[in-house]
């Protein structure tokens, strides 16, 4: 019985030491892993935030390229009838968005969303101005009603980069 207490003695003791330095080390650890975390993000976004403005830059030259004050004079040509303008419109903005299809990665569901939706609002619009005119109807036409109904309504276009310049701020 007195071995027992003899060996408690100095059991307890070494156990207790050696718990506390169990706790220092893991303590230790802990934060050398935190401290390697936090340069492993800082040299992540000295990588990535450089690629994630130039998508956002690229999206606001998609936007302004597909906007139909950029978009009806480079791309209309005497002698193109309505109905041929509106495909070579459509085709241009799906062609433009296909180049940048990859510039979703780095920006949010959302402002993607929203460059999505432009794309596709402008398309509509294209086609709703183009079954409003007679069959016959030249290239010029249609050129000058999309402009006019881009005068009268809300520039959507515009919208969407008021929110990819937001966006980017939140980045800063």
């Amino acid at each position: 019985m007195e071995f027992l207490a003899e060996s408690a003695k100095l059991i307890l003791p070494a156990a207790l030491v050696m718990y506390a330095m169990f706790l220092t080390i893991r303590s230790f650890l802990q934060k050398d892993f935190e401290k390697k975390l936090i340069e492993l993000k800082v040299k992540n976004s000295e990588v990535i935030l450089p690629n994630r403005l130039q998508a956002y830059e690229r999206i606001c030259l998609f936007l302004e390229r597909v906007s139909p004050h950029n978009l009806l004079p480079r791309v209309n040509h005497p002698g193109l009838t309505a109905a041929e303008l509106k495909s070579v419109l459509a085709h241009e903005i799906r062609e433009e968005l296909n180049h940048n299809l990859s510039q979703q990665v780095y920006m949010s569901d959302n402002a993607w969303n929203l460059v999505k939706g432009t794309s596709e609002n402008l398309i509509l619009l294209i086609n709703e101005e183009a079954g409003k005119l007679p069959a016959d109807a030249k290239g010029l036409d249609l050129a000058k009603v999309i402009f006019e109904r881009m005068s009268r309504e809300e520039d959507f276009i515009t919208g969407a980069l008021s929110e990819i310049k937001k966006e980017i701020r939140t980045l800063f």
